[in-house]
């Protein structure tokens, strides 16, 4: 099998070859990896390439430092996003951590969700994108747009989680209206990607915490599940056969049956501290494929090289000779993480025996 044709193989559960892999780093493990591979060089079967998406006009910053931000006074470094969130830094040693700021956080009204200047997309790009993707696919690989932040999480970074969680349980128009307008944007997304030929879509919203989910079955289905099915639908009316990731943190179990009505194909990450892999694959693996299950807060930082290799096959024996696992860390790797750990990940997936 070319990469593209293992790659898809594997989520959808048709067998595989190989077993690629994926994972991201902090730039002090980045750092000492680069330096490690520099004495030590090793094949790194990656999984997926990226495109770059839909084309943006965003607002002037300044607009949302004038009308939102008034009042408040940012520590140096802050930046502001296209969707009028700003991100204001942590200390250096949590450089992906940041404090949020909503500007819908005052918001009282419909009004002035309508009135908002919200991101502005064109299509113009795609023909570019076209190219892109069928360049990376005369060279057998699999492409992957990112829509990570779809609908909830892009939602409630504007209003602010308490808020919207608020108005969804009173049944506010302003949840509704603030929700369809995302949608709308996330669908404009969802089909340029697919019009573009991309063989997957990654989708996600944090719905799961540590040890529960976020709301209830019920909340879920009512505001988001029909949501999130709305975008999955656009793009596979376009491509039938596009793969959807969908990501979420934490422990997302009851929420399983809600988002494979939704249409999603590959659940990400597993969380092996929040969810059972082997639990999950004999509830859902009929239906249902993973990427994860290499815990960033257990054995990849704390485990030896010889935990990690084992973990691997262990995954991978349970997914079995259909495949339907990406067997990866499940988050950034942070700086606890011993370069050795990385290495015996690589090396594990290039070793393992269907």
């Amino acid at each position: 099998m070319t990469d593209r044709e293992n790659f898809i193989s594997i989520a959808k559960r048709k067998g595989f070859e190989r077993m690629p892999v994926s994972f991201n780093m902090c730039p002090s493990l980045a750092e000492k990896y680069n330096a490690y591979v520099k004495e030590h060089p090793i094949n790194v079967p990656w999984d997926v390439d990226y495109v770059g998406g839909v084309n943006a006009a965003w607002t002037d910053k300044s607009v949302f430092l004038d009308k939102y931000y008034k009042d408040i006074s940012f520590k140096a470094g802050t930046g502001i996003d296209g969707w009028g969130v700003a991100h204001e830094p942590g200390s250096k040693y949590a450089y992906h951590m940041t404090k949020m700021y909503h500007p819908m956080d005052g918001f009282d009204s419909v009004e002035q969700i309508l009135e908002y200047p919200f991101p502005v997309y064109d299509k113009s790009t795609l023909e570019q994108r076209k190219q892109d993707v069928e360049q990376l696919h005369l060279k057998d690989r699999p492409v992957m747009g990112a829509m990570q932040t779809t609908i909830w999480e892009k939602a409630w970074y504007m209003r602010g989680m308490e808020n919207l969680m608020c108005d969804m349980l009173s049944e506010d128009d302003m949840a509704t209206v603030l929700l369809d307008k995302v949608t709308d944007l996330a669908i404009m997304q969802a089909e340029f990607y697919a019009e573009s030929g991309v063989d997957a879509l990654f989708l996600g919203d944090d719905v799961g915490m540590q040890h529960s989910i976020m709301m209830s079955v019920e909340l879920y289905e009512e505001w988001l599940m029909p949501r999130l099915k709305r975008v999955i639908d656009a793009a596979k009316k376009i491509n039938p056969d596009v793969v959807v990731f969908y990501h979420s943190c934490g422990r997302v179990t009851e929420l399983i049956p809600s988002l494979i009505k939704a249409g999603i194909d590959v659940l990400d990450p597993v969380q092996p501290e929040t969810m059972n892999f082997r639990e999950l694959h004999e509830q859902f693996g009929d239906r249902l494929s993973f990427h994860g299950t290499l815990g960033t807060q257990s054995v990849m930082p704390f485990g030896t090289p010889e935990d990690v290799r084992r973990t691997v096959f262990e995954n991978l024996d349970i997914a079995g000779e259909k495949g339907g696992l990406f067997v990866c860390p499940t988050h950034l790797l942070e700086p606890e993480v011993p370069v050795e750990n990385v290495i015996a990940y690589i090396k594990a997936c290039a070793d393992y025996k269907k």
